[in-house]
C-alpha cells in the first residue's frame, strides 16, 4: 500500500477506511492526485475513473442508491466540481449518501487570476447535509506556504489536523445517519505526487455511535381510532425501495374495505387489488361531464402517503383541489406538503406504523373501494381494447416492450415521457425499478443506470427516450458496462411530450426550441462504445427483436425503437377520450 505524503489526503483516506466508505469514483485531473494515489493504491477500496464529471456523479449515485451506502466521487479543482452539481441536487431530494471530494487550489491561488481556481468552498451548500472545508496542510510545501501564504502559518500542523479531522467526521457522520450528500473540499499545494509506504498521521478512534432511533412516540391509539372511523381512505405511494414493504402489511392494506391503495411504478408495490394506473382513473373524471360530482366520490376523508416525489400531475392536482380531512406523511426523516394539506408528520417506518394503525377488525363497509374497483376494472378492459385499434406508437411500443421484460431485471427509467408511458401500464412484481424522481431531470439517467449495475446480481434494463439518452451519451464512455446491461431506446425523434403539452403548436420555432425534433440514431454511437445494436420500426420488428434482445451475449446491447414523432401525442391523449 502507498498513501500520498500529504497529510489531508492521508486524513480522509484513513476516514473513509474506517467507516466503511469501499467505493470511490475518480474524474482524472492533476491537483487531485494525492487522493488518487491514496485511494488507487490501497486495496480496500474500489476505483473506477470516470472522465465526465456530470457522468462521474450520476454513476456514483446510482451505485449508492443500488447499494443503500455511501459511495465517493473525487474531482480536480476548478469548473470540474461544479458538473457534479446535478447529481449532488438528485441526490439530496432523493436521499442518497453521496460524498463529493474536491482538490482545490491554495487559498492564495483563488482570484488572482490563476488557471483551474473558482471558489470552491460552499459552492454547493444549498443541495447537500453538509459542507466540510478543510484546512491546507502548512507541514507540504512550507517553503511554498511561507513565500505565497504566510496568513496560514498563523495555527499550527497540529491544529489544522484537529480541525480536518473534526470535519470529516462530521460529514461523514452526516451521510451515513441522515442519508444526505456531503462535500468534502480539500486544497493543496504542489509538489502533488509524493508517496509514502505508511501514513505519518494517526486519526482519532471514531465514535461508531450511529444516530438514534428517531422514531416519534405517537399516540397510537389515537391515530387507529382515526384510522378505524375514516370511510374514505387513501394510500398513495411515490418512489420506494424494492422489498422495502413487508409482505403482511400489503395483506392487511388489501384486507381493509374502506382503503384504496393508489401506487406508481417507482414504488415497488404490486397486488392486483392496487390501482397502478393512477392516470387512468383520474382522466376519465377530468373528462366526465359529472366531473364534480366524481372528484367528490374520490375525496378521501384520510390521506396517508410515504415514499418519494409522485409522478402523475393528475393526482397532485385533484388532491390540491379536493383537499383530504387529514394527509399523513410517513416517513423517519421529511415530510413534502405536496398537496399543501398535511396535516400530521410521522416519523417512523410505514412498516410499523401501519402494523401499529391497521386492524384486522372487519370495520363497518362504505361503497368507496367497491365503486372505483369497478371504474378501475373497466380502464383495464378499454386500455385491452385500445391497444387493439391504435397503430404502431409510443403507447404500442411501451406496452409490448414491459410485457417483455425478463423476471427479475433491475429496470432503470429515464424521465420525461418515459416514466409517464411506464405508468400506464403494469409491470411484473419481480422488476425492481429505479428512476431520479428527486428533481426529475433527464440528465444523467444513463450513467445513474450504469452506476446502478456495478453490484447488481441480476441483469439491468435501461428504458429510455431519444433525448434523455443523447443527453447522457457519454455515460457509455467507461469500462465498467456489462455484457447483460441493456438499452431500450425510444426515439420518437425529439421531445415528444411537448405535443401533449399546453402551447403546442405546428411551427418551426416550436420543433427547434420546444420538441428538438432531430434525426439521430444510436447506432454509431453503439458501434463507438461497443455494443450490439439492434432496430425496430414496426410493431412487427419489435416483437422479433425482443425474442432475441436479453439472451446471453459478450457485449452490452441497445434496441432502438423508431416511433411516429406527429402521431405519438394524439395516440395518448386518444387513449384517455377511449377510457373516457
Amino acid at each position: 500500500m502507498m498513501y500520498s505524503d500529504i497529510p489531508s489526503a492521508q486524513t480522509l483516506v484513513l476516514y473513509f477506511k474506517s467507516r466503511g466508505v469501499k467505493n470511490i469514483v475518480i474524474s482524472p485531473g492533476s491537483r487531485n492526485a494525492p487522493l488518487t494515489i491514496s485511494f488507487t493504491k490501497n486495496s480496500f477500496f474500489k476505483c473506477f475513473s470516470i472522465v465526465d464529471e456530470r457522468c462521474a456523479a450520476f454513476f456514483a449515485m446510482g451505485m449508492a442508491q443500488h447499494l443503500q451506502e455511501p459511495v465517493a466521487v473525487l474531482c480536480s479543482s476548478g469548473s470540474a466540481m461544479l458538473n457534479f452539481y446535478p447529481a449532488v441536487a438528485e441526490a439530496y431530494y432523493s436521499d442518497v449518501s453521496l460524498i463529493v471530494v474536491s482538490a482545490d487550489r491554495p487559498s492564495y491561488r483563488i482570484d488572482i487570476g490563476d488557471g483551474q481556481t473558482i471558489r470552491q468552498e460552499n459552492v454547493l451548500q444549498k443541495h447537500i447535509g453538509y459542507s466540510a472545508n478543510l484546512k491546507q496542510d502548512i507541514a507540504h510545501a512550507t517553503g511554498t506556504i511561507s513565500k505565497y501564504g504566510k496568513s496560514l502559518l498563523e495555527q499550527s500542523q497540529e491544529e489544522i489536523q484537529e480541525h480536518n479531522e473534526a470535519e470529516i467526521s462530521k460529514a461523514l457522520s452526516v451521510a451515513f445517519d441522515e442519508k444526505y450528500p456531503v462535500h468534502i473540499n480539500i486544497p493543496f499545494e504542489e509538489p502533488l505526487y509524493g508517496k509514502v509506504k505508511e501514513p505519518s498521521v494517526k486519526i482519532q478512534d471514531l465514535d461508531k455511535d450511529f444516530m438514534e432511533d428517531s422514531l416519534n412516540e405517537e399516540n397510537w391509539e389515537e391515530l387507529a381510532k382515526v384510522w378505524q372511523k375514516s370511510s374514505r381512505k387513501m394510500v398513495l405511494v411515490g418512489v420506494n425501495q424494492p422489498n422495502a414493504i413487508e409482505a403482511e402489511v400489503l395483506e392487511a392494506l388489501v384486507k381493509d374495505p374502506n382503503t384504496l391503495l393508489f401506487t406508481e411504478t417507482t414504488s415497488n408495490l404490486h397486488h392486483p387489488e392496487f390501482f397502478e394506473s393512477i392516470d387512468s382513473i383520474i382522466a376519465p373524471i377530468e373528462k366526465s361531464e359529472n366531473r364534480e360530482e366524481f372528484f367528490k366520490t374520490l375525496q378521501p376523508d384520510l390521506l396517508v402517503t410515504f415514499g418519494g416525489l409522485i409522478v402523475s400531475k393528475k393526482i397532485k392536482a385533484f388532491l390540491r383541489e379536493y383537499k383530504p380531512k387529514q394527509h399523513w406523511h410517513v416517513d423517519i426523516k421529511k415530510a413534502n406538503d405536496t398537496f399543501y394539506c398535511l396535516t400530521k408528520h410521522i416519523r417512523t417506518t410505514p412498516n410499523h406504523f401501519f402494523k401499529e394503525v391497521v386492524s384486522s377488525e372487519i370495520e363497518p363497509l362504505s361503497d368507496f373501494k367497491i365503486f372505483w374497483e369497478r371504474k378501475k376494472d373497466s380502464y383495464e378492459a378499454k386500455r385491452d381494447a385500445y391497444l387493439k385499434e391504435i397503430p404502431f406508437s409510443d403507447f404500442t411500443a411501451f406496452d409490448e416492450i414491459i410485457k417483455k421484460i425478463p423476471k427479475g431485471y433491475q429496470v432503470h427509467l429515464a424521465n420525461s415521457s418515459t416514466v409517464r408511458y411506464a405508468q400506464l401500464f403494469p409491470m411484473d412484481s419481480s422488476l425492481k425499478v429505479f428512476c431520479n424522481r428527486g428533481t426529475s431531470g433527464i440528465d444523467g439517467t444513463t450513467s445513474t443506470a450504469v452506476g446502478s449495475s456495478i453490484y447488481s446480481k441480476v441483469p439491468t434494463l435501461l428504458l429510455t427516450g431519444d433525448l434523455s439518452f443523447f443527453y447522457d451519451s457519454n455515460a457509455l464512455w467507461n469500462k465498467y458496462i456489462r455484457p447483460d446491461f441493456r438499452i431500450v431506446l425510444i426515439n420518437n425523434s425529439g421531445g415528444g411530450i411537448f405535443r401533449i403539452l399546453p402551447g403546442k403548436e405546428d411551427t418551426e420555432e416550436f420543433e427547434t426550441f420546444f420538441e428538438t425534433s432531430h434525426e439521430l440514431s444510436a447506432k454509431h454511437l453503439a458501434d463507438m462504445y461497443g455494443f450490439e445494436h439492434i432496430s425496430a420500426e414496426n410493431e412487427v420488428e419489435l416483437e422479433d427483436r425482443l425474442k432475441e434482445f436479453y439472451s446471453k451475449s459478450n457485449q452490452p446491447k441497445i434496441l432502438e425503437v423508431a416511433t411516429p414523432r406527429v402521431l405519438n401525442n394524439k395516440i395518448l391523449l386518444g387513449y384517455f377520450d377511449f377510457i373516457s
